[in-house]
């Protein structure tokens, strides 16, 4: 048989909150019949994890007189210190949510959480927010690297960029077939490296793709001749295509 869920509400009284977040909803009635003040339990009472119970409490009462907690009397929200030590006394359903997700968050009782809620969002312990931590600066220097390698090959492809320009200027003659198979190559195998990774797993640039280059290349020299996205992707694929005949040979 299985034990009822705490039935949530608009508002609790501090002791009904209290039996709810200690999972002691099945002793209730028993509980409440057996108290005389909500705010100060008897030591001890002959129900399990009664000790519990009684921090639950506690932890409510404090948040109340230290204004982290607001109360009132019936849902009404006031600021009546003479409601302290009366049965009248009640927490709002949101208000509490909110302090208990702010000051015990790895608590996520029932009444308060739904079960999509307790699932989406686990508890991050200490342990955990450190290795985040470290995790995080690791990235950043990864970035960083990655940044660098894409300067270094950013310059190479503008070196390669000026000698492709001061060809026709000096001759006025078309390239070699073997000229231009060695132009290709270096295309093809600066395409290839910009788009791989290296033996640990890690991407040599930033660009995954293709498309992702050719963008890049138009967005920073998109004003010289040639450098358009059908001239760009014609050239990247003639490489690949004389890259890979070469492959083959070898």
């Amino acid at each position: 048989m299985h034990e009822e869920l705490p039935a949530s509400k608009v508002f609790y009284r501090p002791i009904e909150a209290a039996i709810r977040w200690a999972g002691l909803w099945r002793y209730s009635q028993e509980i409440l019949s057996s108290i005389s003040s909500p705010r100060n339990l008897p030591r001890t009472l002959n129900c399990p994890r009664w000790d519990e119970l009684r921090l639950c409490t506690e932890r409510i009462y404090d948040a109340i007189v230290n204004g982290e907690l607001p109360y009132g009397r019936n849902g009404i929200t006031l600021n009546d210190e003479s409601l302290l030590d009366s049965h009248e006394l009640t927490v709002r359903h949101l208000d509490l949510k909110h302090w208990m997700q702010t000051h015990y968050p790895g608590h996520r009782p029932a009444f308060l959480f739904s079960r999509i809620e307790r699932i989406a969002h686990p508890v991050i312990t200490l342990e955990a927010g450190q290795a985040m931590l470290v995790e995080r600066q690791a990235m950043k220097a990864e970035l960083e690297l990655c940044r660098r390698e894409l300067r270094n090959l950013k310059e190479r492809h503008e070196e390669l960029l000026k000698q492709s320009g001061a060809i026709p200027a000096c001759g006025q003659c078309s390239l070699s077939d073997r000229a231009e198979a060695t132009y290709l190559h270096i295309i093809g195998s600066m395409l290839e490296l910009m788009l791989s990774r290296s033996p640990s797993g890690k991407p040599y640039s930033c660009f995954s793709t293709q498309e992702a280059i050719v963008s890049a290349l138009i967005a920073h020299r998109g004003g010289i001749m040639g450098i358009t996205e059908r001239t760009l992707n014609g050239k990247f694929a003639s490489a690949r295509r004389k890259l890979g005949s070469a492959s083959v040979v070898a």
